[in-house]
């Protein structure tokens, strides 16, 4: 009887055990997570909860029933502390070590935390667990301003949120424009566009030097112009570290995320990395790759099901995708295909100002399509560069045609 032991139950974690079972692996299989809860989904806790659309039960992946049906071992609200390698063996906070025949190392990221004075205010928050989730929207349900550190995807939802629902919001990106690090120049353009027309105060190129309270809650933050800001509370979104802590410190390969090859195999070849955690060789169809680490619903949910048939069939075919993700602001649903780092030229196709996508180009070689409220054209981008990967001939010319 063999043992899968996966640590983590996000998207990568949760979904390893659920592909393994479902494709017909009859050993044993173990999911361990920090979190006390029944394993939940994330993404939704920046949008559909902070909402009040969605309550923090209806973001479950299944119920505890399921893990009892399918005989996956759940151990929750425990931390794993080391890996002792030699004997296949964790070792865990408050819990009995647990051996393993594979281990799945799908332990996510680790928001970054405000390192300034005051950033440790009651109502100072960031937004990574379904605990902060609650506590974020307790907060905001009092709140008359609110201050946004951080213009990536998941600042920028909650600011959305809290502008739509009345309150006076004030947006601080330290980087020159708004989601540098995901998206093009002129779809940044167009979003703090948007931001801007829904009254949000948007200080681009503008750090934060401190928070400021009163008998330890939060009041104001100042900008790095020494600008005084009134806020009841702040949302803190200033982006994620890869989780890899008790992996360096069991002689796993790490740099900026957990080491995997092209079988998402870390140095130790009993032991996979995947999703957040893990950075990995990105193929493109010339054959070339780059460590990337990202931080998407659909890298995890794929990478699961990779390492999932890795385990039950050990196929020679190494891990290929085309990476996509999306977010939604003000009714506007952004849907990215590819990476679009390092283009240097793009192509709009639209059918009117709010549906229209920019493909985004390195000399004649697409690198990824942003669609905004155009599903087709996000999915046809998809198949494009997806079937571009799996030939692996040298890129050519990809244009799109209506």
């Amino acid at each position: 009887m063999r043992r899968v032991v996966v640590v983590g139950a996000g998207h990568a974690g949760f979904h390893t055990a659920f592909f393994l079972r479902s494709k017909g692996w009859t050993d044993e299989i173990v999911l361990i997570d920090t979190d006390s809860r029944v394993p939940y989904q994330r993404p939704p806790l920046s949008k559909e909860f902070l909402w009040g659309k969605q309550e923090l039960e209806d973001g479950v992946f299944r119920p505890d029933t399921y893990y009892l049906d399918e005989q996956i071992e759940l151990i929750s609200g425990h931390q794993v502390t080391a890996i002792e390698r030699p004997a296949k063996q964790l070792i865990l906070e408050g819990h009995a070590p647990i051996s393993y025949d594979h281990l799945v190392l799908a332990t996510g990221s680790v928001a970054r935390k405000l390192s300034l004075p005051g950033g440790d205010l009651d109502g100072v928050h960031n937004l990574a667990t379904a605990g902060d989730a609650a506590a974020l929207r307790s907060g905001l349900a009092s709140a008359q301003n609110v201050v946004v550190i951080g213009g990536g995807f998941i600042g920028l939802e909650s600011a959305a949120m809290a502008a739509s629902a009345g309150k006076r919001v004030v947006v601080f990106e330290a980087a020159n424009r708004l989601m540098a690090r995901a998206i093009s120049q002129p779809m940044s353009e167009y979003f703090e566009k948007v931001h801007r027309a829904a009254g949000i105060d948007l200080r681009i190129a503008a750090g934060v030097n401190a928070v400021e309270g009163i008998d330890g809650r939060v009041r104001s933050v100042v900008g790095s112009d020494a600008t005084q800001v009134d806020a009841d509370l702040v949302v803190v979104g200033i982006g994620a570290d890869a989780n890899e802590e008790f992996a360096a410190k069991s002689g796993l390969a790490t740099d900026r995320g957990i080491l995997v090859d092209e079988f998402l195999k870390t140095t130790d070849p009993n032991i996979s990395a995947i999703g957040d955690c893990a950075r990995f060789p990105l193929f493109a169809a010339d054959g070339s790759s780059e460590l990337v680490r990202l931080e998407s619903v659909q890298n995890a949910t794929d990478q699961a099901r990779f390492v999932a048939h890795q385990i039950m069939e050990n196929t020679a075919d190494p891990y290929r995708a085309v990476p996509w993700f999306w977010t939604e602001q003000f009714g506007r649903k952004l849907q990215i295909a590819g990476l679009v780092t390092g283009y240097n030229r793009t192509e709009l196709e639209s059918t009117g100002p709010d549906n229209f996508s920019i493909h985004c180009y390195h000399d004649e070689t697409l690198l990824g399509t942003e669609s905004v409220n155009a599903p087709r054209d996000h999915m046809r981008a998809r198949k494009e560069l997806t079937a571009r990967l799996k030939q692996e001939v040298n890129a050519t010319v990809i244009r799109f045609r209506s």
